[in-house]
């Protein structure tokens, strides 16, 4: 072969082969992009594993006990613990705050002592002056006690104060179900565009949380900018990262539906344990906002962190909203949805279409997270116990359509907590998946079926 024929098409290797300058480039920077991507991994990896000291802390009790009105915390209140032979009591501080440590596992019962209340304050509900709690190793609990002017009545019977809760448990539902709906809508948007069914997915909702409690309570940032920041991470490492180094190699090997499903499973079980390991077993609070005073609303009583992280979730849901019906990489996201081919000959990139899905969705339920570890507590376990919900919203909803992951949710939530009205609170999911069981006996695709794939 003339050696000028070799110079135009390419250079020859040792072995007499030939290789192309373009795809040796293109080569190299996939080599750079992946020594990247494991270099930010190995760093994150490292500086989990660096604070898992500083996050692991004592068994024990704390809390704080704050003025209804004013909010500010109350000193000199005492709070006392007993059980299994232990009794301690504490005295809150300047600031209302008190902490007991424990000896170890058991169940404590925990009481306020109303007599060392300022004059004129006393339990929101009587019934609430003693809890009974149990503890475990290397676990630390935060005990309220609401306030009020000690004037609360008992109520007429027990009938009448069911009844009196549905305002209340109403709106604990929708706000659990803006919880659900935020991870709801990024699960189904991957399930549209890609038709994996991630099983992973609740372990987004917790890295959201965890990373904001490292960033409030560790870094000591504050509360607001920590959740910004811990999202954007979290869409980063949950979403890009994860789809670029994982998700995206499967589908160019051809990886089939169900190993891919299998994939997300053991996954997840990875990713759950690797936060047990770093974060521990206990469930922690957000310094900065625990014991928060609720606002009365008419029947309602919520808390001003519930109400503005509602809000906040209200406008993302919106905005994700927008973003599918009005903008140019929502439509393409449908397109794909909906043919993936033939978006893709109508001149669509399909794959950055995915990788926008993942990052937007790892966004959404990283503040999901957020909201949970606002109501709740963080722990490496939050985000599995309500995958399952995630799922069924999806489900009632109509799977890989946003917006029946959004109604879906919403109902789900709803179900779950005046489901309470009937059956323990303990059961209150168990109910919320039988109507979800009864809905989808009439109707299989869901509430909105295939009508709209994603949008």
């Amino acid at each position: 072969m003339p050696r000028g024929f070799q110079l135009m098409t390419g250079s020859t290797s040792e072995g007499g082969r030939m290789s192309n300058p373009m795809a040796t480039g293109k080569v190299a920077r996939r080599q750079g992009y992946r020594r990247g991507i494991a270099f930010a991994l190995a760093l994150f990896a490292g500086l989990l594993m660096a604070i898992a000291p500083a996050i692991a802390a004592d068994a024990g009790l704390k809390g704080t006990v704050k003025d209804p009105t004013s909010g500010t915390g109350i000193a000199g209140v005492v709070i006392t613990a007993e059980g299994d032979g232990f009794s301690e009591s504490a005295t809150t501080g300047a600031d209302g705050k008190w902490a007991i440590a424990l000896p170890g596992e058991g169940t404590y019962t925990v009481s306020l002592d109303t007599t060392s209340l300022p004059s004129g304050l006393g339990l929101a509900d009587p019934e609430r002056g003693t809890t009974s709690i149990d503890a475990y190793s290397g676990q630390i609990k935060t005990i309220l006690f609401p306030l009020g002017d000690g004037s609360a009545p008992a109520p007429d019977s027990e009938a009448a104060s069911k009844w009196s809760q549905i305002p209340q448990l109403t709106i604990d539902g929708i706000i659990f179900g803006i919880v659900i709906a935020l991870a709801a809508v990024g699960l189904s948007l991957v399930f549209g565009t890609t038709k994996l069914t991630n099983f992973a997915h609740g372990e987004l909702i917790a890295l959201g949380a965890l990373l904001t409690f490292f960033f409030s309570s560790i870094v000591g940032l504050p509360l607001v900018i920590a959740i910004i920041i811990a999202v954007l991470a979290s869409a980063f490492i949950g979403g890009w990262v994860q789809n670029r180094v994982l998700w995206k190699q499967l589908r160019m090997r051809g990886t089939g539906l169900i190993a891919a499903l299998v994939v997300s499973i053991g996954l997840g079980f990875f990713l759950r344990y690797f936060f047990l390991f770093v974060f521990g077993g206990q469930t922690r609070q957000f310094d900065q906002f625990a014991g928060q005073a609720g606002i009365e609303i008419g029947p309602v009583l919520i808390t001003p962190k519930d109400l503005i992280a509602s809000f906040v979730g209200i406008i993302l849901i919106g905005l994700t909203t927008y973003w599918l019906l009005r903008t140019k990489a929502g439509k393409a996201t449908r397109a794909v949805a909906d043919n993936p081919a033939l978006a893709s000959a109508s001149g669509i990139e399909v794959e950055k279409v995915i990788s926008t899905v993942w990052v937007l969705g790892a966004g959404l339920a990283a503040f999901s997270g957020v909201m949970i570890g606002l109501q709740s507590g963080v722990s490496w376990y939050m985000g599995f116990q309500v995958l399952l919900l995630v799922f069924a919203g999806t489900v009632l909803g109509g799977l890989g359509t946003a917006f029946g992951a959004i109604i879906g949710s919403l109902i789900v939530g709803v179900l779950i907590q005046l489901s309470t009205l009937i059956i323990p609170t303990e059961l209150k999911y168990v109910g919320a998946l039988v109507v979800l069981i009864l809905i989808l006996l009439i109707r299989p695709e869901g509430i909105l079926g295939r009508r709209e794939r994603i949008g």
